[in-house]
């Protein structure tokens, strides 16, 4: 079974930013996280949706 989720290190990971700012992420309206107790986890594919989405409303601009 492959990977569904990421948690909020790999983001920024993957981001490149730091785990404060992707915290500050996962707080942005409409950003896709699940909270579990006080663990946040983000879905893949509607991780990949949004930004997708929001890359092309930045550009729209």
């Amino acid at each position: 079974m492959e990977k569904q989720t990421i948690s909020v290190q790999e983001l920024a990971n993957q981001l490149g930013i730091s785990v404060p700012k992707a915290y500050e992420l996962t707080r942005t309206p409409g950003f896709p996280s699940i909270r579990i107790g006080t663990r946040i986890i983000i879905p893949i594919e509607e991780f990949k949706k949004w930004l997708k989405e929001t890359s092309l409303k930045k550009g729209a601009k």
